[in-house]
């Protein structure tokens, strides 16, 4: 059984027991959330919509972290013009505990 669930703009496809890195949320280390159900699949078919709308797919906050440096380098050729920064995005970590239909 598997479950495209919505957070931060983006889709997920998502199974009980995996470990995803979604968009920072304001929860604490050890905190369940619960996420928006787009479709849900499972041995008798694919279910969407109206089907869904008390789906519910429960997480559990595993870390909130940041990823590894980017660096954003700009310059203008000739003209000794030059910008340097890094950037870490963050992110929270959560397990997928239960796909509830």
């Amino acid at each position: 059984m598997y479950a495209i669930i919505e957070n931060g703009n983006k889709q997920y496809r998502v199974s009980e027991g995996d470990v995803l890195k979604v968009e920072k949320l304001k929860a604490e280390v050890g905190a369940e959330v619960s996420f928006p159900v787009l479709m849900v699949a499972d041995e008798s078919g694919i279910k969407l919509g109206e089907e869904v709308k008390s789906a519910k797919v429960t997480a559990t906050v595993t870390a909130q972290d940041k990823y590894r440096k980017i660096i954003v380098f700009k310059y203008k050729a000739k003209k000794n013009e030059r910008k340097k920064q890094g950037h870490r995005q963050p992110f929270t970590a959560v397990r997928i505990e239960k796909i509830s239909l």
